[in-house]
């Protein structure tokens, strides 16, 4: 349950952030923002996943390029549920959900204290430990 609301509140401040850097993003509320970050993880756990299995066909042959399409399309079915939080564009929905991914990446490992990547190194006798 921790996890849950480490990752919601990373996502809140990745949001937030955004505000900040993209004009074309704003909030009206702390509400809006806090709703906003809930619906936009849920989304990400349960939309998300269909469309990449939807457009798995599309995504193989952009190399992945497309999956940064449909983070943008989840943002922007994000911003129209949600009233008090718009978007303007889908380029800045597409270069907003690139910078939302990493912050809320970066401090989300802050809080937990677990990095999402993990690291190996050998032993002497040259296992993978």
């Amino acid at each position: 349950m921790t996890y849950f609301f480490a990752q919601w509140l990373a996502t809140a401040i990745a949001l937030w952030a955004s505000s900040f850097i993209f004009s074309g993003i704003s909030f009206q509320s702390t509400s809006a923002l806090m709703l906003s970050a809930l619906c936009l993880g849920f989304a990400n756990a349960i939309f998300k996943p269909i469309l990449i299995a939807l457009t798995l066909p599309l995504t193989f042959f952009t190399f992945g390029f497309f999956l940064l399409v449909i983070n943008a399309l989840v943002l922007l079915l994000i911003s129209s549920i949600i009233k008090g939080f718009t978007i303007n564009s889908f380029g800045t929905a597409f270069f907003a959900s690139i910078f939302i991914s990493i912050i809320s990446l970066l401090v989300n490992s802050a809080l937990v204290g677990d990095f999402v990547f993990t690291s190996y190194s050998f032993t002497n006798n040259g296992t993978w430990i």
